[in-house]
């Protein structure tokens, strides 16, 4: 069929992340007659003109599962382009709902951790759904390190009081600087949170880290994905056009900033959440707000789309 030099609408669907007390999370096979049939896919359906993402979500799940949604919350926004079809997934974290669920159009139906949940069988714009699900709401980002004994005891207080995504951003410099880190990575692995390296891939390479934090600097030279899909890609971005470039990277997810104004950037303009809200619903990532945010800023930064809230200040102490 001849271009009518007019893009192409997006099908808007709700997409729902129905959980149970397990902590699992329902997914269903889609069939093989349908766009990208045969995969695995979280539950809803297409929105209709004139009709919200919530009100789509609940006759969705309850024409396909039998199910009533009581109470659902924005989790991530993902645009995408499959080349036939362009799609965009308004997806929502169903926290409270009530019935069994059945695949009422015959459809097979599982119930998965979120880190059994593997991405290659999934559609392709699932992919930012399932890590999002897979991170937690706080990224913690690491003051310098001036003396290590004081440092690691701060890593461990912070560990304990249940922080699990940790940027290791210290500027100690040759085997001073890994031996902190692989003994940090340690430390993370002990409890089972996470550690990445700021700004250093051959680092996090060396030391099999759980992934490497991309500056802005290095964001916008790389060509490619740096590290293999076992280990995240984080990236820090500021505009728009950063938010493009990680996303053509494949990085698994990013910081926003800064939202709010900061004493250690005192002549940064912050954004605020008008903007954060905005940016981030072109990422087909999750995105964490930076920059003056405290623990009390993440039920702000979800509602505005966000996976949460990342800092210094507010976190390591």
């Amino acid at each position: 069929m001849p271009s009518t030099g007019a893009d192409p609408i997006p099908l808007r669907v709700a997409v729902g992340v129905v959980r149970d007390e397990r902590g699992r999370v329902l997914v269903a096979r889609r069939a093989l007659d349908r766009h990208q049939g045969g995969r695995w896919e979280f539950p809803g359906g297409k929105v209709e003109v004139d009709e919200s993402v919530s009100t789509a979500l609940r006759r969705e799940l309850t024409e396909e599962l039998g199910i009533t949604v009581d109470e659902c919350r924005p989790l991530i926004r993902i645009a995408h382009d499959y080349g036939d079809r362009q799609v965009v997934l308004e997806v929502r974290t169903v926290d409270r709902w009530s019935g069994e669920a059945v695949g009422l159009e015959g459809q097979p139906l599982d119930w998965r951790l979120p880190h059994e949940l593997d991405p290659a069988d999934f559609p392709a714009a699932n992919r930012g759904i399932i890590t999002a699900l897979r991170l937690p709401g706080h990224y913690v980002i690491s003051a310098d390190c001036h003396e290590p004994a004081a440092w690691l005891a701060m890593l461990d207080r912070v560990l304990a009081g249940g922080e699990r995504l940790i940027q290791f951003r210290v500027r100690l410099q040759g085997e001073d600087r890994r031996v902190l880190a692989d003994e940090a990575l340690a430390r993370c692995r002990a409890v089972g949170a996470r550690l990445l390296i700021n700004g250093d891939v051959a680092l996090a390479r060396a030391l099999a880290a759980d992934g490497v934090h991309l500056t802005g600097r290095e964001l916008s030279r790389l060509r490619e994905r740096p590290l293999p899909p076992d280990q995240w890609v984080a990236a820090s971005c500021h505009d728009p056009q950063a938010i493009r470039q990680a996303a053509s990277l494949g990085v698994d997810f990013a910081v926003l900033s800064p939202v709010a104004a900061t004493a250690s950037h005192p002549g940064a303009q912050p954004l605020g959440w008008a903007a954060f809200n905005g940016w981030a619903a072109e990422a087909p990532f999750p995105v964490y707000a930076l920059g003056g945010m405290t623990p009390d800023d993440r039920a702000m930064a979800c509602r505005q789309g966000g996976q949460g809230v990342a800092g210094i200040s507010g976190f390591w102490a």
